[in-house]
């Protein structure tokens, strides 16, 4: 096992395992429900006329208990997800939505997990969660966060780990253990995603949550699962003595409450293991992996992740230990070897935090970043990392120290982070991008009382802060004294940063400081979000402006305030959507269905090329409308849209998935078909295969997508001709307000 093969993280997905702490209480998704008690029906075909949420819990309890998940767990949540639809209880729906998550996490059944996710952000909207700062919203966002994460859509999990935050700040006690599961997840997004340092930051943050509410810690099963995430963490940045450290304490703490027994000992185990390998103890890692593959197989089957990935670390140990000529004793497991630490067994002093062993690595050599006005191949070596990241190590080492030290009783009010214009903020700035706007920057977010007493010099003070820094293999960012240097904005020659063009400066900045609400005003015309009840409004702004005021990423927020402002523009109502929705499926049938062949028959190529843009705006944001904006963001504008389509469609959980690259395609052709005329195209026979080629594209974009409203329930109707499928959809748009229907 070479050392990358070493480091899988198995355990950021195991160590809390299937039906714990990595999910938060799913029970907390129906706090304030007024939902009546009646038994489950066992009979598939009777509808209850209630639904009981606590019976609905126990008998899925039942299940875990007797080890039966595997075959009963699935159809049992499956049947409860329709008794409670068919009782109309909402509340206990999303319980049945948020415990299925989990489930289906555990299973690797990512694919059906997309549509569990987006119900239950979509019934949670739909009940007036998404505004608030409930137990039950917090719940949801953590559950569907993990979802997305254990799918591999981090950017996706993240924002939504971050909303989650925004919640529990207000929602939470400081010692409520659901806040420790969520930085422990969101240690998990940070160790799948290469940064290993937040990992550990976020990891030692629950740790202390957990031991701080615990009535006995030394016998506290949260207590062990933390202890062993920390160590897996450590063990990725080569901190031996640290993780050994931590992965035996997990053990002890299993033994001393008698919790062997626990589906959960598995995870300890096999993390303990991972550190005897590392450290070449390969019969102590063989000894460990074993008796957690029997945990496993105990448990949860032989049939998921959690046993094959054990199952293939446990190959390799064996192997290394056959390589090293030590003999493991095939009949031997974990509970009766010498390898693991046993109860009562002394452990070594605890080490300081931040401590790292004998065998850490040392420091990688660093990369010189000073670059002036260079051109795109000279940027891309002068900074190597993307903006947001950029933008991330700015704030950490050198805006939050100054906020600290200069304005101590203003740093818990003060949010931070990059969002707006620019490609960065987008997430899909490259070496081109870095000719114009570009260097270390972030913005600083205030109340209006805050801005009014400290925002002038607040500004004063961030213009001063050193711009010239290098950057190691590690994106770790190391900055000198070398502010800007001009009023213009400009960063001076040696500094980190390329000129600042007039858009984005004076009134236009996109750096600095601002009011909350004089921020997003000057993206879209509003302080805060316009109110749900005023469709006329959320109608007039435009999808590029609505994803320029929610992309990006907050640093840090401990009001809540710019977070909630920012997901009240990222809540489109429903009704809202359904009418754009329309109207984007009546300008697809408009300009591809009709217009389009009509203008290619009369050989009006300008007509017809200017048929296939409308046809192609449409089209591309219907399906981020599809997959709804709360979840997928808006499509940005033109520059980004197919960048954002690319990136969504290639997302495990998109609808419409081909939809973007059919649309390339129409485009590829366009020029052949427009104004190929004789002699032109494929094989020089003129424009007539474009053209065949690209209505046929167009006829099957119109076949999924009504697929897709027949598999939403949005239409009943079969009709490809997409303007007829216009009333159907309109008919769930429960408003009566005129504006939202079509004339």
């Amino acid at each position: 096992m070479d050392e990358e093969a070493l480091l899988k993280q198995f355990a950021a997905q195991f160590a809390h395992g299937p039906d714990d702490a990595d999910d938060t209480d799913a029970a907390a998704a129906a706090q304030g429900a007024d939902s009546t008690a009646n038994q489950v029906a066992d009979d598939a075909d009777q509808s209850p006329a209630t639904f009981d949420t606590q019976q609905f819990l126990n008998g899925l309890d039942a299940i875990f208990d007797r080890h039966t998940a595997a075959t009963e767990a699935g159809p049992y949540l499956e049947q409860a997800m329709v008794d409670a639809e068919n009782a109309g209880d909402e509340a206990g729906l999303l319980t049945v939505l948020n415990e299925t998550m989990g489930f289906y996490r555990s299973q690797g059944r990512h694919k059906e997990n997309q549509w569990i996710v987006q119900r239950a952000l979509e019934l949670a909207a739909r009940m007036g969660l998404t505004t608030g700062t409930s137990e039950a919203w917090a719940t949801t966002l953590i559950n569907c966060a993990t979802a997305m994460r254990a799918a591999q859509q981090y950017d996706q999990a993240e924002d939504l780990y971050h909303q989650a935050q925004s919640v529990c700040r207000h929602s939470l006690a400081p010692t409520d253990r659901r806040l420790a599961a969520l930085h422990n997840n969101l240690s998990m997004l940070y160790s799948e995603t290469n940064r290993p340092d937040k990992a550990e930051l976020e990891l030692r943050e629950a740790l202390r949550i957990i031991e701080a509410s615990s009535v006995n810690p030394d016998a506290d099963i949260d207590v062990a699962s933390s202890h062993t995430n920390l160590a897996l963490t450590l063990l990725t940045e080569h901190k031996l003595e640290d993780a050994h450290w931590h992965a035996a304490k997990a053990l002890e703490i299993y033994r001393t409450g008698h919790l062997e027994h626990s589906a959960h000992y598995a995870s300890a185990l096999a993390g303990f293991a991972q550190v005897c390998f590392a450290e070449r103890r390969y019969a102590d890692a063989v000894t460990g992996y074993r008796h957690a593959l029997a945990v496993i197989e105990e448990c949860y089957g032989k049939d998921t992740d959690y046993w094959r990935i054990t199952a293939d670390n446990l190959r390799q140990a064996e192997e290394a230990a056959a390589q090293a000529g030590v003999t493991v004793d095939n009949a031997g497991v974990a509970g009766d070897a010498g390898a693991l630490p046993q109860s009562g067994s002394r452990l070594p002093n605890s080490p300081a935090q931040g401590k790292t062993g004998a065998n850490s690595a040392s420091s990688p050599s660093t990369v010189s970043a000073s670059t002036g006005s260079a051109g795109a191949a000279e940027a891309v070596s002068a900074c190597p990392v993307s903006g947001l990241k950029l933008a991330r190590a700015f704030w950490t080492q050198m805006g939050k120290p100054m906020i600290a030290a200069k304005y101590p009783q203003y740093a818990g009010r003060i949010a931070a982070g990059l969002v707006g214009h620019g490609s960065e903020c987008y997430g899909f700035d490259d070496a081109y991008s870095q000719d114009h706007d570009f260097g270390p920057r972030f913005c600083l977010w205030l109340t209006d009382e805050d801005y009014a007493a400290i925002g002038e010099q607040l500004e004063v003070d961030y213009e001063a802060l050193p711009r010239k820094f290098s950057v190691d293999a590690q994106d770790r960012v190391t900055f000198e004294a070398h502010a800007r240097s001009d009023a213009s904005g400009a960063f001076p020659s040696a500094g980190a940063g390329s000129p600042v063009t007039p858009r984005a400066q004076g009134a236009n900045r996109r750096d600095g400081v601002f009011r909350i609400g004089d921020f997003f005003e000057s993206i879209t015309g509003y302080h805060t979000a316009p109110a749900q009840t005023a469709p006329h409004e959320w109608l007039m702004l435009q999808e590029s402006t609505l994803a320029a005021a929610t992309n990006g990423e907050v640093f840090a927020d401990p009001t809540g305030l710019f977070s909630k402002t920012r997901q009240g523009f990222k809540n489109m109502p429903d009704d809202v959507r359904l009418a754009l929705i329309s109207k984007r499926l009546g300008m697809i049938a408009q300009a591809g269905q009709y217009n389009l062949p009509r203008s290619l028959k009369r050989g009006d190529g300008a007509a017809a090329w200017l048929s296939i843009h409308e046809f192609v705006q449409a089209t591309a944001s219907l399906v981020f409308l599809v997959n709804v904006p709360m979840v997928v963001g808006y499509m940005p504008y033109y520059k980004w849209q197919f960048a954002a389509l690319r990136k969504l469609s290639g997302s495990m959980f998109a609808l419409l998935p081909n939809v973007g690259e059919q649309l390339e395609t129409v485009m590829r052709l366009s020029s052949a078909a427009c104004y190929g005329g004789a002699g032109f195209g494929e094989g020089s026979k003129g424009a007539a295969p474009a053209i065949e080629k690209i209505n046929d594209i167009v006829e099957q974009i119109a076949v999924d997508i009504v697929k897709e409203l027949k598999r939403e329930h949005l239409t009943t109707s079969g009709e490809t001709f997409l303007e007829w499928q216009r009333p159907y959809v309109e008919d769930h748009i429960a408003s009566d307000d005129p504006v939202l229907k079509s004339l």
